[in-house]
């Protein structure tokens, strides 16, 4: 027991900063999902969680070290941007000619993709705690899934309700991609880390407005050529 019980601490403690961590995660998978039929939604949403904690594991075991790397942050959060404004970009023409099963597994891999980028800033914290046990880090993330599932749901219930919410949650990425462009190595080393933490809120806040801003003009470009 006495060698149990700090093995079963370590594994709680990788669940907790999962479940903290994966808010994010959580408003990708529900967004991406809010498309799809009703009968396909829980198989994605089932299928985003999984592949979510997957991809979580293999960067916790094998990407960690790579996050030292200059510019990788930068690329990390130019394919987050994308990601958050192409979320608002609802494809209408010829929808009804997609497959069900083409756009479960699209969303699917819109989930996998934003979750690679935005596990970058995770894998470290969640690889302290499990000190280099992957037994520990997989037992951790796999029980996760469930909870990450409960937290696309609610939110895709809320997004049901209030359609407007999901503009927040693609500023939300926004946001989260410029922290993760001004976290790079290469920026740090550059500008020095005062003027990083004094420039961090208003570079988030700016790609943040950045990504409704361009999500707006495309989809306005969009209904105009539709017209």
């Amino acid at each position: 027991m006495e060698t149990l019980a700090p093995q079963l601490l370590k594994v709680f403690g990788i669940i907790w900063i999962n479940v903290i961590l994966s808010g994010d995660n959580a408003v990708v998978i529900a967004l991406a999902c809010r498309g799809l039929p009703e009968s396909k939604r829980r198989a994605g949403m089932v299928l985003g969680a999984g592949v979510a904690v997957v991809l979580r594991i293999i960067f916790t075991v094998a990407v960690a070290s790579l996050l030292s790397t200059p510019l990788l942050k930068i690329i990390g959060g130019a394919l987050l941007f994308w990601i958050a404004v192409k979320l608002l970009l609802e494809e209408e023409n010829d929808e009804d000619a997609i497959k069900e099963t083409d756009r479960l597994w699209q969303a699917v891999w819109t989930i996998a993709i934003a979750d690679a980028v935005m596990s970058l800033d995770n894998v470290l914290a969640i690889a302290a705690v499990a000190n280099d046990s992957t037994v520990l880090l997989v037992l951790g993330l796999a029980i996760s899934i469930p909870l990450i599932v409960a937290g696309a749901a609610l939110i895709m219930a809320i997004l049901e309700r209030a359609p407007v919410l999901v503009w927040a949650g693609a500023a939300l990425l926004g946001w989260v991609a410029g922290e993760m462009f001004l976290s790079d190595p290469w920026i740090v080393t550059h500008l020095g880390g005062e003027t990083v933490h004094q420039a961090e809120l208003p570079v988030a806040a700016l790609t943040a407005v950045a990504v409704l801003g361009i999500a707006y003009l495309l989809r306005r470009r969009s209904v105009a050529e539709r017209a």
